[in-house]
């Protein structure tokens, strides 16, 4: 399915503020049978045909009367399903070069920022660092660290009583500004206007359900300038610049009781008159401005709306824009999509968000006993042009079968997409998964699939992707684990080059450089078993004869790098990589951050850092949950502080407890 082009000039606002992507509403609908008919949503005539053109609505009115046809078709007796709430999301690093000879000193005298997919696209990680200063949020409390004396210059409570278990806290920083991402906000609760620079320590009052922003002031003692809360569940964000996109996900908020009593045909027809009985205010979402002790609420406007030609009318997009160089946070110029998403990547001129179909197509068939399709298995992607400081521009949008496994599967490479995923059922004793990589043309106008390779892992799934350059390396796993090399220079004939198989799997891969490439992952057995963290050094010089040259293995061990590359850390200048674990194999676990130091030949154990020393419980070691480099000193932070640790000699050189 190709894109299409870019909105005309004298379109609407919401076309030229489009900002998301669309579920293709008519999939959930084709196949299988129930008990009621279920009506296929209707196209939408107002949206012209072909592609993916987004409109706004003339009206609110007419807003609401569609999006009551759309939802319709969609609520079952159990109402709308699941819409991937539950979801955990990758994130994503960017490898940074070696250090070219002579540039060592360098390179030792400056700071690893966030493990992020692309340069120049930052992403938001429970801390952050310009070199000057160290920025970190655990337990709804904001800490700011100076590197240089090792001492904790300011301490800020965001969120009195936070347990950090109720969704974690991200920070993007800037200059003297950083902004706190709080995925659950204070949702529900009551609040009055904050005073500049003050915390709470009172409940909010207007019920919205979503995450929160937080703007500090770092120029001295910390102090919060800005607050804004918005309906919905935080996505993601990106920052470029001074510029933040946070893409924000929400569902009508209607209530759908369930009727013990009732056949399942009568609990639809009540649920479809509660859609009915519903107005603009139960499908937009509200917000909340505060700055300078002052509160103002809002609501995106219907205007601002935009709808694809078909749409299911249960979930909403929203990108907001921030500039972290302004005064306070604003508004956010809110725009808003009928749609749904889960994965965002940018490279820094082009935000990608996407929306994988089975989190929210298969709940709904299941519960209608419709048999699924495996057209369902549908993954959309949507293109928008982030290179001005104002909304994003739609610019084009493409389907490919399958599902991504992180946004690592995405990557925009000279002018084209490079898209992997896996499609087919990956359980069970006959498995029929497989793996592709398709490649996209991005002209700026359209997404045109130009190229595909299909057939990697048959009866597996992909564990890890990473495209450098004219390169990708696909890892797929269910007993071994394949390490294919994928040709992409050619986008219309890509073609798979090489193929490694080993015992295991890795979960995250990072080049590191003069033909090297780090994976992390799981070791496992012949039968798939798996036996503990490992971490391996390929050689993918020739692209045709991949080899693992070392391997360093930890038995009953896992790591947070495995599923979230922000905690993995590797350091050019002393070839230094850093993982946090955790070991099961003395009953109580063992937490450490294990650093080593990759040879030509292989790995050389640095040494490993604890958080015992100092803390309120050491008999407990607290998590290391990330490490950074300052200045020649490694830092690693968990939830009870931040230790400093030389990377000369790897001797503690200082402890800062924040818990």
């Amino acid at each position: 399915m190709t894109g299409s082009s870019a909105p005309h000039p004298t379109a609407p606002i919401g076309v030229h503020r489009a900002v998301g992507l669309a579920l293709v509403a008519g999939l959930a609908l084709v196949t299988g049978c129930t008990a009621e008919p279920v009506p296929a949503p209707p196209r939408d005539r107002g949206v012209p045909a072909g592609g993916f053109q987004l409109v706004a609505f003339d009206s609110c009115p007419e807003a609401l009367r569609q999006l009551k046809t759309a939802a319709k078709a969609y609520v079952g007796p159990w109402g709308f399903g699941s819409n991937g709430d539950i979801r955990t999301f990758g994130r994503a690093e960017r490898a940074e070069a070696p250090a070219a000879a002579g540039t060592a000193d360098k390179a030792a005298k400056g700071y690893s920022g966030t493990n992020t997919h692309e340069a120049g696209a930052d992403e938001p990680d429970l801390v952050k660092t310009d070199g000057k200063r160290i920025v970190t949020v655990s337990r709804g409390t904001l800490y700011v660290v100076d590197p240089a004396t090792r001492r904790l210059t300011g301490e800020l409570e965001l969120a009195p009583g936070a347990d950090g278990f109720g969704g974690e806290d991200g920070l993007l920083l800037h200059g003297d500004r950083a902004l706190v991402l709080r995925r659950d906000g204070w949702a529900g609760m009551s609040k009055p206007a904050v005073p500049e620079g003050g915390a709470r320590d009172t409940p909010m009052p207007d019920g919205i359900v979503g995450p929160e922003l937080i703007m500090v002031d770092l120029s001295g003692a910390p102090k919060i300038i800005g607050e804004y809360r918005i309906d919905g569940n935080l996505v993601d964000a990106r920052q470029v610049g001074t510029t933040v996109r946070v893409v924000v996900r929400s569902a009508p908020r209607l209530n759908f009781p369930y009727r013990e009593r009732a056949t399942d045909g009568q609990r639809t027809a009540a649920n479809r008159e509660i859609i009915d009985n519903a107005s603009a205010d139960d499908w937009l979402p509200r917000y909340e401005v505060t700055s300078g002790g002052r509160t103002s609420a809002g609501r995106v406007g219907c205007e601002r709306v935009s709808r694809p030609a078909t749409y299911s009318g249960t979930s909403l997009v929203t990108v907001l824009s921030f500039d972290l160089g302004a005064a306070t946070l604003g508004a956010g110029d809110p725009v808003t999509v009928i749609a749904d998403g889960d994965t965002v990547y940018s490279n820094g001129p082009r935000l990608y968000v996407a929306n994988d179909q089975r989190w929210r197509v298969l709940p709904m068939l299941t519960a209608r006993n419709i048999a699924p399709d495996p057209r369902d298995e549908t993954t959309e992607i949507y293109q928008f042009d982030i290179s001005g400081a104002g909304a994003p521009r739609y610019v084009a949008a493409a389907s490919v079968p399958g599902w991504l496994v992180n946004q690592y599967a995405m990557s925009e490479w000279d002018g084209h997409l490079r898209v992997a995923t896996t499609s087919g059922r990956t359980w069970g004793d006959k498995p029929n998964s497989t793996s592709s990589v398709y490649v996209l043309r991005a002209d700026g106008t359209a997404l045109t699939q130009v190229g595909k390779v299909t057939g990697l892992g048959k009866g597996e799934r992909i564990y890890a992707v990473r495209f450098v350059g004219g390169t990708g390396y696909v890892v797929t796993f269910r007993q071994t684990d394949p390490l294919y090399t994928v040709d992409l220079r050619d986008p219309k004939a890509p073609k798979v080059t090489g193929e490694l198989k080993i015992n295991g799997y890795s979960a995250y891969l990072h080049p590191a450089g003069d033909g090297r490439l780090l994976g992390v992952g799981q070791e496992a057995s012949d039968q798939g078993r798996v036996q503990g963290t490992q971490l391996s050094l390929f050689d993918v010089a020739d692209p045709a004869k991949p080899t693992r040259i070392a391997q360093y293995h930890v038995r009953q061990g896992h790591s947070e790098a495995e599923f979230d590359p922000h905690a993995f850390l590797y350091w050019p200048a002393e070839r230094l990589v850093v993982v946090p674990l955790t070991v099961y194999d003395t009953g109580l676990p063992s937490n450490v951050a294990l650093a080593l130091r990759v040879g030509d030949g292989g790995f050389t154990e640095a040494g490993t850092v604890d958080h015992t020393s100092g803390t309120r419980r050491p008999d407990e070691p607290a998590m290391i949950r990330r490490s950074l480099v300052v200045d020649g000193v490694l830092w690693t932070v968990s939830d009870a502080g931040l230790k400093a640790t030389s990377l000369a000699t790897m001797k503690t050189l200082g402890w800062l407890r924040t818990a």
